[in-house]
């Protein structure tokens, strides 16, 4: 049996984040030793994918990057333009297999993460901590046993909920014969795509160089669609809204985010702790997880050096998770329109506020003034309907979705965090 001070289930954004953190220890703290148990390759590993988000001056992972831009495009569904410079912020992108390799860098030039290879089968709690018990990709058991656990692992199933849409998407990494695409600015949302009768669905470009980006369909709804379906409106985004032609798609990447007011349990045990999107860290009206991993594994750290109990903290703050609430309800019911509802806030309130309102960083006043900027009525009959619907299992099935969850902190505004954990 393997014995340490914290093991970390899973090497996801969230548990290579907990990693990165702790093996960067300040001169005088503690040392703390560390299991990061990754699955084997195979259905359990998570695949590639993106994450975008925004930050303020310079970051940890800057020079894994893959682009960055200071300016954000909306096009309405009737073709209006729609552009914003979001100073003093950044929106970056960042590819899951260049964080890992960067992770991965560092924390070879030290000893206190030990990286296993195995998949975990169960994790139970014992008299002053928890017991891991994982298997290798050759079939071994191995035994870890920790004081403190951090589970990064997808739920099986979504919590009981009042509200629970799913962001599903399909993206293509294509390459065109020749310069075409606006290196410094984001297709943010762009809602010229045919909107479907029950949702939102909008177009969204990442422009990585003039001949290449990555161009996605999105659509928020109550269920996935047949995966030929996000071809074929992905072709028509591209070629007819777009304008491209002769590209080469040299990647995909797809996803499933759920949008929910469901309430996730961050302790699951008394030394085990959900984390990343299992923990709640993804913004319910977004899908947006990145950043919010990076608030939850920071304060993790700070609790494991000063000797505390280190239950993450919720992800978002309470006010912004009962404003969410009252928007899902708003869309799911369609009493809003969701494309006109986003090119409203777009339009009226200035970008760097409205990205700090995703974010959870606006104070009352602002949030306040942000919602008489939407359809106050619509928003109000949904709060008090919040009051009286009860709690009850999603009607579809979640364990992830029939494609990788887009933990990558994007959604309905796009950022993909994820984040589209």
């Amino acid at each position: 049996m393997l014995e340490a001070d914290v093991a970390i289930v899973g090497a996801g954004a969230a548990g290579l984040s907990l990693a990165h953190r702790l093996s960067r220890r300040a001169p005088g703290a503690p040392r703390l030793s560390v299991i990061l148990l990754d699955a084997p390759p195979g259905p359990l590993r998570p695949p590639s994918r993106t994450w975008c988000f925004w930050e303020k001056g310079p970051g940890p992972y800057d020079a894994a990057l893959s682009a960055v831009w200071r300016r954000l495009r909306v096009h309405t569904p009737a073709g209006r333009e729609l552009e914003r410079d979001i100073a003093p912020l950044t929106y970056k992108m960042l590819r899951s297999d260049d964080f890992e390799d960067l992770v991965a860098r560092d924390l070879a030039h030290g000893d206190e993460v030990r990286r296993l290879e195995a998949a975990v089968e169960t994790v139970d709690g014992v008299a002053g901590g928890a017991v891991v018990r994982a298997r290798s990709g050759e079939g071994s058991l191995l035994t870890v046993r920790a004081r403190w656990v951090f589970d990064s692992r997808p739920l099986g199933s979504l919590p009981a909920a009042r509200t629970t849409l799913l962001q599903h998407f399909q993206g293509w990494f294509v390459r065109t014969g020749k310069p075409v695409f606006d290196g410094g600015t984001v297709e943010f949302m762009d809602f010229r795509v045919p909107q479907p009768s029950g949702g939102l669905a909008f177009g969204y470009v990442l422009p990585t160089a003039g001949d290449r980006a990555l161009v996605e369909y999105t659509e928020f709804s109550g269920a996935v669609l047949p995966r030929d379906t996000y071809d074929t409106a992905l072709r028509r985004y591209s070629e007819e809204v777009l304008g491209l032609r002769g590209f080469e798609v040299v990647g995909t990447e797809s996803g499933v985010i759920p949008m929910t007011d469901a309430r996730f349990a961050r302790r699951s045990g008394p030394s085990v702790f959900r984390i990343g999107m299992a923990g709640g860290a993804t913004r319910p009206s977004t899908g947006y997880t990145f950043s919010a991993i990076q608030r939850q594994t920071r304060a993790i750290a700070a609790a494991l050096r000063a000797g505390r109990t280190p239950e993450p903290p919720p992800a978002h703050p309470a006010r912004s998770r009962a404003m969410d609430a009252v928007l899902l309800r708003a869309l799911d019911s369609g009493r809003v329109d969701g494309a006109a509802f986003f090119t409203r806030l777009f339009s009226r309130v200035p970008a760097e506020r409205l990205l700090r309102f995703l974010d959870g960083g606006t104070r009352l006043h602002e949030d306040l003034a942000l919602g008489l900027r939407t359809p106050v009525l619509p928003m109000l009959r949904s709060a008090l309907e919040l009051s009286w619907l009860p709690r009850g299992p999603a009607e579809q099935p979640f364990s992830g979705g029939p494609f990788p969850g887009r933990g990558r902190g994007r959604g309905p505004f796009p950022g993909r965090d994820p984040g589209r954990p």
